[in-house]
């Protein structure tokens, strides 16, 4: 794997770190094919049971490096391409992983780095921490999700704000707002996310992936389909070990021991 990400274990929980601190983690074609590999890792491993994506040194990433781009009259990347294929399959896979990912974010999360954050299920940030959509500062609309996220999180008069005008918010303001899931002090992300990752580990992760795939579902299902879905689902999970054990403790008054089948 390339030097571009850090990969780490801790029994059930995998660690992906972005891994060009020099560069605010900017994305080149090397990172993303690193990246996929660890999350083909995290896929095709049962022992594995939770994510953490994060970036290494003082922000979690700042989208793309134009460093790694073309800007040759006649011979410019095309952006398109670039996106088609590295970040969308990429949002489509963390959206998709049938495990919790949980996003760490210290520091800077601009342009496409904003949005691979929001593509995760649960985002901790520390207060130092910044998002930003970069995009119309260069000319550029919002991808890797963000016209997508933004509106459904925040309302379309903010996702007009952040995206227009371009505008940096703070962790805080993020988590007020309902774009993450919460903001903690500085000193105590790193606690604070490795007890979340603990936890979700535990957990029946075919009902969390099943819980990923029904809320995702919503954004463009009508009721009557979201009803049908969550009729399957149920159905699905009702025959597997973790309903059993999950019933048992609760009537022998134990905690459970879920294995994720």
């Amino acid at each position: 794997m390339s030097d571009t990400i850090e990969f780490t274990r801790d029994a059930a929980v995998a660690r992906i770190a972005l891994n060009r601190p020099e560069k605010l983690n900017s994305f080149t074609r090397e990172m993303h094919a690193a990246l996929r590999a660890a999350l083909d890792t995290c896929e095709s491993d049962d022992s594995i049971r939770a994510v953490v994506l994060t970036g290494n040194g003082r922000g979690f990433c700042a989208g793309q490096d134009l460093a790694d781009l073309s800007f040759e009259p006649g011979k410019m990347t095309d952006l398109g391409a670039l996106i088609d294929d590295n970040f969308n399959p990429l949002i489509r896979r963390l959206q998709a992983l049938p495990k919790p990912v949980i996003g760490r974010v210290r520091g800077a999360a601009a342009g496409a780095g904003a949005n691979l954050a929001l593509a995760c299920d649960l985002v901790i940030a520390s207060r130092n921490a910044s998002f930003l959509q970069a995009f119309v500062h260069i000319g550029l609309v919002p991808d890797s999700g963000g016209t997508f996220f933004l509106p459904h999180r925040v309302g379309v008069a903010r996702a007009m704000g952040l995206a227009m005008l371009g505008e940096k918010i703070s962790g805080e303001q993020a988590a007020h707002w309902g774009l993450i899931w919460r903001c903690v002090d500085d000193e105590a992300l790193d606690t604070e996310v490795d007890a979340l990752a603990r936890r979700m580990a535990a957990m029946p992760t075919r009902a969390l992936a099943a819980i990923k795939r029904a809320i995702h579902a919503a954004a463009t299902n009508g009721l009557s389909a979201q009803l049908d879905l969550e009729r399957d689902l149920q159905s699905e999970l009702g025959a597997g070990h973790d309903y059993a054990e999950g019933v048992n403790a609760f009537l022998q008054k134990r905690p459970p021991k879920f294995e994720g089948r």
